[in-house]
């Protein structure tokens, strides 16, 4: 900008060069004038020697205003006042101690040095220090509040690689999903005031809403409810992104993207900026749908919900976005798209469920699930372990799967002890064919071929019968001589 000024002010002497011998006078005339700096905004006054070379350098140059523009410092960039020692010391507290202020590594600096012997008179001064920690971007780092691995690794992810934003080409490429904290109570029908929770499924192309709702928790029910609701409108997308709260990696949750064939990408833990869009939408939640709301005392779950269903069809939906001069349903069904049918209701239910094994009992043909006993039919009553199929939430549906195919075989229902204390019992299915107990009429066919092979050998029976008194026919029964030492 001072190049400007000052070509500004020697200018008219190109446009309209002086006599010979009237230069002196033109540039004095030009020292009386007033000018205002356009850095400080202040007004200024330069001499006839310094408009004297500004007029000689730009004459002489091919690029008058570039040959007025300041010069570097021969030393800028670097810290004269700075010695080695003291760069070296700054750089390793900075590495030792990230998280100080840099007005405690200045501190720690003078000390640092007076053990070293260096006096205190050399040393910089601290906007030395602090412009030399801003020109090798030294920044503070804050430890995070839980010292944990993620964390961790979260941090150390954020300093070394690049932040950068990203749009997908395709609709339903990639659905954003995420829960915000209300900024109001909502007064429940049980008369308690109670903050709720926004979950919203966003396309990333389009911003487009796939689906909102206000919710009184944070549950992986509620995140299965709303999710179900927003395939049902869309379709199936390829790929969801969330963080990863306890809701987003419940197991019913990886059970029905599994099934749905819907790629999970979790984000890094304790790194918000990478579901950035969604925390763009939460600020104008809340200054436009919760600002119009600001009147209604007390506020209901149902109020809200209308009131930010009504918001986000009729306004945000039709507003044209900033960064692609369009509306979010306009970009929307301009595509190109990805997605896949949507679903029914029940086809959705039934993804979003567990699959667990449990042990079955074969005394009375039950299983334990979730510290209840479940009744298995008696046809599958040979089986040993039982694949049940069910949401943690709703125990009033479970199923028994096959175990290689994971298809449906039948519903289970919990043990109903009361009924069962009529003493009516139902007939067992059959398993197969006719099993029921037969009179045994013959000899079994091993026993027969034993008889038989020892027969064929010659050899009489090793054993001798054992004498009826008064059989007068049984040979007497002859004792035998004891064994001598030379006998074979």
């Amino acid at each position: 900008m001072r190049a400007r000024l000052r070509f500004s002010i020697i200018g008219a002497l190109f446009a309209a060069p002086p006599t010979k011998g009237a230069l002196h006078s033109a540039l004095r005339a030009l020292a009386a004038k007033v000018w205002r700096d356009p850095a400080t905004g202040l007004d200024v006054r330069f001499g006839v020697s310094t408009l004297e070379r500004w007029y000689y350098s730009a004459l002489r140059a091919r690029d008058p205003v570039g040959v007025l523009t300041d010069r570097l410092r021969g030393h800028a960039g670097c810290f004269p006042s700075l010695s080695a020692q003291a760069e070296g010391v700054l750089l390793t507290q900075y590495r030792q101690h990230p998280g100080w202020t840099i007005q405690l590594h200045y501190d720690n600096l003078r000390v640092a040095l007076a053990e070293l012997g260096v006096s205190s008179a050399t040393l910089a001064s601290y906007p030395t220090v602090r412009r030399f920690f801003r020109a090798r971007g030294m920044v503070r780092q804050r430890a995070p509040r839980r010292a944990t691995e993620g964390a961790i690794a979260a941090r150390d992810r954020l300093e070394h690689l690049e932040v950068r934003s990203f749009e997908m080409d395709w609709v339903d490429a990639l659905w954003h999903l995420d829960f915000h904290d209300g900024s109001r109570n909502v007064l429940t029908r049980q008369g308690e005031w109670v903050k709720p929770m926004l979950l919203c499924v966003m396309d990333d192309r389009s911003r487009l809403v796939c689906h909102l709702q206000w919710y009184l928790d944070q549950s992986a029910q509620s995140l299965v409810h709303a999710l179900s609701q927003a395939l049902m409108k869309r379709g199936l997308p390829r790929s969801l992104m969330t963080d990863n709260g306890s809701a987003m990696i419940a197991a019913e949750t990886i059970a029905g993207l599994d099934t749905l064939s819907i790629k999970h990408q979790p984000t890094l833990a304790y790194s918000p900026y990478q579901n950035g869009k969604q925390e763009t939408f939460w600020a104008r939640i809340e200054t436009r749908v919760m600002a119009m709301l600001e009147g209604v005392a007390q506020l209901s779950l149902d109020l809200l919900n209308q009131s930010t269903q009504a918001w986000v069809e009729q306004e945000y939906h039709r507003t044209v976005h900033s960064e692609f001069d369009t509306t979010p349903l306009a970009r929307y069904l301009a595509g190109p798209s990805v997605a896949r049918p949507a679903l029914g209701s029940q086809a959705l239910r039934d993804a979003f469920r567990i699959k667990v094994r449990r042990r079955l009992r074969h005394s009375d043909g039950t299983v334990s699930l979730e510290s209840r006993r479940y009744e298995i039919p008696s046809r599958f009553r040979h089986l040993q372990d039982c694949f049940l199929s069910y949401a943690r939430w709703d125990l009033s549906s479970v199923d028994l799967v096959d175990a290689r195919t994971g298809a449906v075989l039948c519903a289970v229902h919990p043990l109903d002890k009361s009924s069962n204390s009529d003493g009516q019992r139902r007939r067992m299915d059959r398993l197969g064919p006719d099993l029921s107990p037969l009179p045994a009429t013959t000899m079994a066919p091993l026993m027969r071929s034993l008889l038989a092979d020892h027969a064929a050998t010659g050899l009489p029976p090793a054993y001798l019968p054992t004498p009826i008194p008064g059989d007068s026919s049984a040979p007497p029964a002859t004792p035998s001589a004891p064994l001598s030492k030379d006998s074979p």
